[in-house]
């Protein structure tokens, strides 16, 4: 699963698609001339200068007209930055970078200006609870905060904008490898989805394999000085704006103290681990039978290129290789799709069939209109995947280069879920205009993707039948396991490779080895050859160039299924979860909307209570869905030794 981003809103990246705010400060008022000084006696008596009567302390009133005022700026450039950044990210060249950049340095300033001038309202009583809630949110929304010193600003709007460019149009060249290139490749070097189809090659030799994994981790070698002065320059406006660093902001954000927020994860984690441990000894067993002990060791880590994915963080290509029950009813979905003749835009459509059977509304004619859904053969794209509300005001689109697969019809299902927010709270006063918190945003639209059953896909004709049974249930769960399960530990490690990184106990010269280090330790992955200093492979990953925020993934992927336990309740569902399809049902779907339309109105566990009746995250749904996958995995392992 390709884990996704919202740029065009208000926590969204800086970088193409991203929006960071501005303004200009205003223009320096004119000063008051002195009186003329009176002649007395032929001397000059000068009066001495009268104390300045002392500001009235700022009142509810002034801060309620400062937040309609700064709404309205920073709505006004985060419309025009998401603009610039829709097309440099739909056609990267100097000049779309160029503009970028600059509605990007325009963004930040006016963010930052806004930010300062809250703090004279930190203190005022008997604010509005709208108001205070705006005032917490504005304080707190910067995904990269910007130095007051406008040179600085344009700097890290610049480096920003470099560096996910960079990412956009990344390619590795081999003549060994060409022949894994798209027909007709005028040369021998690929880009990011052409490579990564050879990890997901189940035919691949060990040796294309490696040069595939190492290869693009090319592209980001140059990235390392840009990045190391983007921390300092972001670091700098955090520090400005009242927070140690960087990631101290970010986990500001979840409407509890530092110290919880850690705490809470760590507990989160402890709860799935020990399904991931069992996934893992399984999947290091069964590729043990294709590579050999002496390629895939007992008690070592799972060399990261055998597991179908460019960073190893969701399993699901190397299904075929770990299948549980061959020959059990074949849930070859892609096959199905294929069959059917679906291209980008039928895809698209089920993805919004779904929604609406829920009783929310169709999405507007511009989508189709203004939506980039494949890759375009004429010009440089970012092709991550990403949803937008260009407009605040329901231009939604999505960007993404879809093929025909699954893994697509998924994400965009995923994307979708993102739109669907954006068009439920896009009413709402532009602070507001975000998820409860950001794990919600992501997990809306995966949300959807778990009733994605073989029921459903019979009713959309991309199967022809869905037979159930003990082994294709665990055909299914395995299926959905490499994703979800499998992807936990990244999920919790970039954003504790980041929170280092900013705090300063990850220096730069061990950027590398500590991102490395987590891998190993959290996801028992190991690169296959030696990755130096020389290396810069965290800038590999999309969402470091492109700054964006991690931790929401790994809570996504906790609350999606707390949210369909109670949909599926909602719904009347009876039976084991994993079997459960909110597909048609407007009760489900009401729940979904109220909870939607709240957007970042209140805290976040009010929003988690109006879906799920919980004030916190709790994995035991999660645990629920897959209890069967686990029992038959704890029976698999007897005799293996687990861990790393």
């Amino acid at each position: 699963m390709v884990r996704t981003s919202h740029p065009a809103r208000l926590l969204a990246v800086l970088a193409p698609a991203a929006l960071a705010l501005t303004g200009c400060s205003s223009e320096p008022k004119p000063v008051a001339m002195p009186p003329p000084v009176p002649v007395i006696g032929g001397t000059t008596d000068v009066a001495p200068p009268a104390e300045p009567p002392p500001a009235a302390a700022p009142t509810a009133a002034d801060a309620a007209a400062f937040i309609a005022d700064t709404e309205a700026k920073l709505l006004e450039v985060w419309v025009a930055g998401a603009r610039a950044d829709w097309i440099n990210a739909t056609n990267i060249t100097e000049d779309t970078d160029a503009l970028s950049a600059a509605a990007a340095q325009v963004s930040m300033s006016t963010l930052t200006q806004a930010i300062k001038d809250s703090v004279k309202y930190a203190a005022v009583t008997g604010l509005a609870p709208d108001v205070a809630r705006k005032l917490d949110l504005l304080r707190r929304s910067a995904t990269l905060p910007s130095p007051s010193d406008p040179a600085k600003t344009k700097e890290l709007a610049e480096l920003a904008v470099k560096m996910s460019s960079t990412y956009g149009t990344g390619k590795y060249c081999s003549d060994k490898l060409k022949k894994y290139a798209a027909k007709g490749a005028k040369d021998s070097c690929l880009n990011l989805d052409e490579l990564s189809a050879i990890l997901a090659n189940p035919k691949a030799s060990w040796d294309d394999l490696v040069e595939a994994f190492d290869g693009w981790r090319t592209i980001s070698v140059d990235m390392r000085g840009d990045y190391q002065r983007f921390v300092e320059l972001g670091n700098e406006g955090a520090r400005e704006q009242g927070f140690a660093d960087v990631g101290a902001v970010w986990k500001s954000r979840y409407d509890m103290s530092t110290d919880a927020l850690e705490t809470d994860i760590e507990r989160l984690w402890q709860q799935v681990k020990p399904l991931y441990d069992q996934l893992h000894c399984y999947v290091r067993g069964r590729l043990q039978k294709k590579w050999g002990k002496a390629k895939v060791a007992d008690g070592q880590p799972i060399p990261a290129m055998l597991l179908g994915n460019m960073w190893s963080q969701a399993w699901g290509n190397i299904y075929p290789q770990v299948e549980p029950y061959p020959g059990q009813p074949s849930i070859d979905v892609t096959k199905g799709m294929v069959k059917k003749k679906l291209d980008a835009e039928k895809m698209a459509k089920i993805a919004e069939g779904f929604f609406v059977s829920l009783g929310m509304p169709s999405l507007p004619k511009t989508f189709w209109e203004r939506s980039m859904l494949t890759r375009p053969r004429d010009r440089e794209v970012v092709c991550h995947a990403s949803a937008w509300d260009l407009t605040y005001n329901g231009d939604v689109r999505i960007k993404m280069c879809t093929k025909v697969t699954e893994e697509d019809l998924v994400t965009l299902h995923h994307e979708l879920g993102h739109d669907y927010y954006y068009l439920a709270y896009h009413d709402k006063p532009v602070l507001f205009q975000d998820g409860a918190n950001d794990g919600f945003h992501e997990a809306i639209g995966d949300t959807i993707a778990l009733s994605v059953t073989p029921e459903y896909l019979v009713k959309m004709g991309i199967l022809d039948k869905a037979s159930r049974n003990d082994k294709a249930d665990i055909n299914i769960l395995m299926q959905r396991a490499l994703d979800k399960v499998a992807f936990l530990p990244f999920g919790l490690m970039i954003d504790k490779w980041r929170w280092d990184v900013f705090n300063g106990k990850i220096t730069p010269d061990h950027y590398n080895q500590a991102w490395w280090d987590l891998i190993r330790t959290y996801q028992g992955v190991a690169p296959p050859s030696a990755r130096g200093e020389e290396f810069f492979d965290p800038g590999a990953k999309y969402h470091v160039p492109a700054n964006t925020p991690y931790l929401r993934y790994f809570l996504a992927d906790i609350y999606q299924f707390q949210f369909h336990r109670a949909l599926c309740k909602a719904a009347g569902h009876t039976g084991p979860l994993h079997t459960c399809s909110i597909f048609g049902s407007k009760e489900a779907g009401a729940k979904m909307w109220k909870m939607l339309q709240m957007g970042a109105s209140k805290p976040w566990p009010d929003a988690m209570e109006a879906i799920t009746g919980e004030r916190a995250g709790d994995a035991s749904a999660l645990l629920e869905y897959f209890a069967p996958l686990q029992a038959w995995l704890e029976e698999q392992n007897k005799g293996q030794q687990c861990g790393w």
